[in-house]
């Protein structure tokens, strides 16, 4: 059985758009699923042809597609710009907005407004946001307004500054037990689901057992209800060193390089286009 079963009872293809309930049920069942990034109308399409239940619309879009060295330039115009186009792509998939940095700090209002805004003119069924502490309390007021909340914890890219880099976090006892109180904390202020990052494995488990929503991870081990992979890495599209926790699928990078050198080169011999491709 998948996420997607549970909306119809059978099939790979759901009959109504896949619910925060509908991955409620698939932790309760002990089902695994996935959540990919996607950024554009195209990729969203694809992807919810192939039954992923859960697409993220991350403010990592601003390393992936708009070429920042983080997601702290990233705005809640260019956020909104891209959701629109993964919710026109996404016909059955729970699409989540990411709230970018500086759209939601500012206190329970200022997070309602942007979250509005993100269901209202970006077509998302949720949004997520990173961190615990005061972020505990804009769940709780989002919440309460209806908005489905996904949490995100460990390494919260947005605070890159604040740790000094892209770093591991929870390494030590109390910052461990403080990621799961955190955890625990969000999940009794109402979110649906809670990401995360770059933690190690035993910590994964920890709030997985901890808490009764579902649990995404992204470099937090195996035993997380789900996991999460940008599109670009795990299609092998990234150049460059990548994180320990990725896994490219595929080598689409190669792949487009060829088919890109084979294009160049037809049309300098004048093999492109032929009788075939001409009116």
């Amino acid at each position: 059985m998948s996420v997607h079963s549970s909306v119809d009872g059978a099939g790979a293809r759901p009959g109504r758009p896949v619910s925060i309930h509908d991955l409620a049920a698939a932790k309760a069942r002990g089902e695994r699923f996935v959540m990919v990034t996607a950024y554009d109308a195209g990729s969203a399409a694809l992807l919810d042809e192939l039954g992923v239940p859960v697409l993220l619309v991350g403010d990592s879009l601003g390393m992936v597609v708009l070429g920042y060295d983080s997601t702290i330039p990233v705005t809640l115009e260019e956020m909104l710009h891209h959701t629109r186009a993964v919710s026109r792509g996404a016909q059955h998939a729970l699409v989540v907005g990411d709230l970018p940095f500086g759209s939601y700090q500012d206190g329970p209002s200022q997070a309602l407004g942007s979250a509005v805004r993100m269901l209202k003119e970006g077509g998302a069924a949720a949004v997520k946001l990173e961190g615990g502490g005061p972020m505990v309390e804009a769940t709780a007021h989002l919440v309460r307004a209806g908005i489905p909340v996904m949490g995100h914890l460990g390494l919260t890219p947005q605070s890159v500054h604040q740790f000094g880099g892209f770093k591991v976090q929870g390494r030590d006892e109390q910052a461990a037990d403080r990621i799961v109180e955190d955890a625990v904390a969000l999940a009794d202020a109402g979110a649906f689901a809670v990401v995360l990052e770059a933690v190690p494995a035993a910590i994964g488990r920890r709030v997985t057992e901890a808490i009764a929503v579902p649990t995404i991870g992204i470099g937090a081990g195996p035993d997380t209800d789900a996991q999460v992979l940008v599109w670009h890495d795990l299609l092998g599209l990234t150049a460059g060193r990548l994180p320990r926790f990725v896994k490219a699928y595929a080598d689409l990078r190669a792949e487009i390089s060829g088919a890109i050198k084979s294009f160049q080169s037809e049309v300098a011999d004048g093999e492109y286009p032929g009788p075939e491709h001409t009116y």
